[in-house]
């Protein structure tokens, strides 16, 4: 037995994947099935606090009695929602993976694998077959990510000057296949730069690209979407985006210059909320 655990749902295929990862890397975790064995009131927490998350941020909405209890109402402490998880396990949102590298909420999946001492080396797959990512981050004026940019036909007139993070992303195996980015005003966050390298396309990579770099947006503030394009609007809304008239989106998403000057008139507005 490792000192890694984890809050594992069997029923969740999110929560099988990770668990799948853990054992793959050489390590047999504390298997937690805390729907039948919730953690206590400070162990669930602890937990909370060592991932830097809020109480709201890991409740889980998605088949679970959220809407039914009334719980997007503002005036739950964060002690009165613990209350509620403790009641109603479905609640807490899973996987929670602890590790001697931290402790995260692995949604989307692939983030458990910075917590794995010795992660995995060789390429592996999910459940539904798609690639496990890691993500590194990169300059803006990254040469590497210009000449991807330019190749695609994709903007990158502003790179030198935007304060967006920019991220790599390969295979556990160490396949480079593609970027993203995001720029971020407030709680909104634009999605830009996202380039699926040619040799990996039609692999379910962008998908995955796509859930990392909203975590990550989530991460650092952002709870809310943006994203503009002439030729992916169904990538984006299999991925939870709808379309959106421009003056509906905020001021400073419409201020960059990726939507104010760089994205062409044509391009379509699509948004979403983030949560893990």
């Amino acid at each position: 037995m490792s000192d890694i655990s984890i809050l594992h749902n069997p029923a969740c295929g999110t929560s099988r994947n990770v668990l799948a990862a853990i054992r793959a890397s050489g390590s047999e975790p504390r298997v937690i099935e805390y729907l039948e064995h919730p953690p206590g009131r400070e162990s669930l927490k602890a937990l909370i606090a060592r991932m830097g998350m809020t109480v709201r941020d890991v409740l889980r909405i998605k088949g679970t009695p959220y809407a039914e209890l009334g719980l997007d109402a503002t005036h739950w402490s964060d002690d009165e929602l613990i209350d509620q998880m403790l009641a109603h396990p479905i609640l807490i949102n899973r996987p929670i993976v602890a590790s001697p590298l931290g402790v995260c909420l692995c949604r989307p999946s692939d983030r458990v694998i910075e917590l794995l001492p010795q992660p995995p080396t060789r390429d592996m797959h999910k459940e539904d077959g798609t690639p496990w990512l890691v993500d590194a981050p990169v300059a803006g004026d990254d040469a590497d990510l210009i000449e991807a940019l330019q190749n695609a036909g994709l903007p990158t007139d502003d790179l030198s000057e935007t304060a967006g993070r920019f991220f790599a992303y390969a295979t556990l195996g160490g396949e480079h296949v593609g970027y993203g980015g995001f720029e971020r005003a407030g709680t909104a966050m634009l999605v830009r730069s996202l380039l699926v390298r040619p040799s990996a396309r039609h692999r379910g990579v962008g998908g995955g690209m796509l859930a990392l770099l909203l975590r990550r947006a989530f991460d650092d503030g952002g709870r809310e979407a943006w994203a503009l394009t002439t030729t992916a609007v169904s990538f984006f809304e299999r991925s939870g985006f709808k379309p959106t008239p421009r003056a509906a989106a905020p001021a400073a998403i419409l201020a960059t210059r990726q939507a104010a000057r760089l994205c062409p008139a044509s391009a379509v507005l699509l948004t979403r909320s983030i949560r893990p």
